[in-house]
């Protein structure tokens, strides 16, 4: 078999009559779209409901799946000790999913596991699920930290894995939308999150699961979002079929985003395997990037390259612009893929004898030195995009007015510790927050005396 159906659905506990004691109310019509989503699931009498939650154990670099032979869990948290649940898991399903991520390599298996009590994000579609159909078992699952086209390909290798074993599967991606639709609601308001709800419902609502790709990450933070990752999931995992969806419902009323839209295979369609078109695309735009960059970004790229593929520091190439040689500066070599950063190293000041031998240095420390990410590998070249910013000399200023978080950026000192921000960074918007970022990343507590420098720099891409 395969899978034979897909279901968008949020996951508030309060919607779960035992915990709302009333206030569920003001989400009938959620209600009673989950309630459809229930009876439909019923009547496709599957053996197994796969559940993807980003309330499950998450970790940035791994798919969690839980192992073991069942797990149990209730609304205690929520008030609601008499709501509970005892699952029996799909070990062999499992099993596969497993093996099929130990022979490729891919970050997805049962390590790791933290608290082996069902989530909310789980509990909440089992609610609405359990009171139609008692029957099949459950394969609970993680959102990771990884880039959109990981999840994607995660979905894939559930879909292939369900056509392994011949089970009759029915998905489940559990996830809220905006968090910051109203001010009056637990996270308060942003401008991105009314337009993530529309754009989300929209390209869901169409199947258009190509357009999930073009949400980028800074977006996806401002607007607070939860289910995002799930939803993508649940798109590869519907790699190469054609979809029908009924959207059932959305909802807004308490300041998070309630979606909820079912989508059932149509047979299968080449034109729908969206992650080789992505990639495809994405492989053009490097390429065309690699013919535009100038000096000081191929520098970097060749610098990365060169030390990646023979271990050793790349050797100043001839020909390079007399200022790359003849001047010294602070350089941060950037490094992304697909959209994610990965990994990112400079220096406030020359360390170098010349801007040419900081950038070589720094895109060597960038690519494999990185303390919050693993060294980058060779076959991960041919997907990186890689910015490099030249440093001015840094300027004391004696007050946050002077500051610009588009212009200029920061240097937040107190005593020997030090943190820095470069200037126009996706996600921040204030210099309250760019001097917060700043600090932190010193170890400068709240409180503690500081002192202001600013600086600008020229950013090549």
């Amino acid at each position: 078999m395969a899978i034979v159906g897909a279901f968008m659905v949020p996951h508030p506990p309060m919607i779960v009559p035992d915990i709302g004691r009333g206030s569920e109310k003001q989400v009938t019509d959620t209600s009673r779209a989950y309630e459809q989503v229930a009876k439909e699931i019923a009547a496709l009498e599957p053996e197994t409901i796969i559940i993807t939650s980003p309330h499950s154990i998450m970790y940035a670099d791994y798919f969690h799946i839980s192992p073991g032979r069942g797990a149990k869990g209730d609304f205690t948290e929520f008030r609601a000790p008499n709501v509970t649940f005892d699952e029996e898991y799909d070990r062999e399903l499992v099993t596969t999913i497993d093996e099929l991520g130990y022979q490729r390599d891919f970050p997805a298996g049962t390590l790791g596991e933290k608290n082996p009590r069902l989530d909310h994000g789980t509990m909440v579609p089992l609610y609405f699920i359990r009171d139609k159909y008692m029957k099949g078992k459950i394969i609970r699952i993680g959102l990771s930290g990884l880039p959109l086209t990981e999840h994607y390909r995660f979905g894939q290798m559930l879909k292939e894995a369900v056509e392994i074993t011949g089970r009759r599967v029915v998905l489940v991606a559990s996830g809220d939308l905006s968090h910051k639709l109203q001010d009056y609601g637990p996270y308060g308001f942003a401008p991105e999150g009314p337009v993530y709800d529309e754009r989300i419902m929209d390209v869901c609502g169409r199947a258009a699961f190509n357009e999930l790709f073009d949400f980028d990450e800074s977006f996806l933070d401002k607007a607070a979002e939860c289910g995002h990752r799930s939803f993508v999931i649940m798109a590869g995992a519907l790699d190469g079929v054609s979809v029908k969806t009924n959207v059932l419902s959305h909802q807004d009323v308490t300041g998070v985003g309630y979606g909820i839209i079912s989508f059932y295979p149509d047979g299968e369609d080449d034109s729908r395997h969206f992650l080789d078109y992505y990639l495809d695309e994405l492989k053009s735009k490097i390429a065309d990037d690699k013919i535009n960059a100038d000096e000081y970004v191929r520098l970097a790229r060749m610098s990365v390259e060169y030390y990646i593929r023979n271990g050793v520091p790349l050797e100043l190439p001839k020909g390079l612009p007399k200022e790359m040689l003849s001047k010294k500066a602070g350089v941060f070599v950037s490094i992304h893929k697909h959209g994610y950063l990965r990994g990112c190293i400079g220096t406030t000041g020359p360390c170098e004898p010349s801007i040419a031998q900081e950038i070589i240095a720094n895109a060597i420390s960038a690519s494999t030195r990185d303390p919050r990410f693993d060294p980058i590998t060779e076959d991960e070249l041919e997907w990186l995009e890689i910015n490099v910013d030249v440093l001015g000399e840094p300027e004391s200023i004696s007050s946050a007015e002077e500051l610009d978080v588009k212009k200029y950026g920061v240097i937040v000192s107190s005593g020997h510790k030090r943190g820095l921000l470069l200037p126009d960074l996706d996600g921040v918007d204030s210099v309250e927050q760019q001097i917060d970022i700043a600090r932190r990343k010193g170890g400068i507590l709240e409180g503690e005396k500081i002192a202001l420098q600013r600086f600008e720099v020229v950013r090549h891409r």
